[in-house]
């Protein structure tokens, strides 16, 4: 090979590894690893029909919170 098509080859490596890490470096500031909830839930909720249970359950949490948020609105007065 000759030394044009080595070191063409070096410099995209070293361009793409230093993207790499760039995006790593971002995703970890960015906290796009927390997700510690995910984990614990996959140990916990195993099975199929604990799977579903679990996706119910957070709809029912979410409906709840959007309902509370609803009856807020309605108690404040109006400007």
């Amino acid at each position: 090979m000759s030394d044009n098509v080595i070191t063409l080859m070096i410099g995209i490596s070293t361009a793409l590894g230093a993207f790499g890490l760039f995006a790593l470096i971002w995703g970890i500031k960015t906290g796009q690893f927390d997700d510690q909830e995910k984990f614990l839930d996959g140990a916990r909720f195993d099975g199929d029909e604990e799977l579903k249970d679990a996706l119910m359950m957070e709809q029912k949490k979410k409906e709840a919170l959007k309902r509370k948020k609803e009856r807020q609105k309605r108690y404040m007065p109006e400007e």
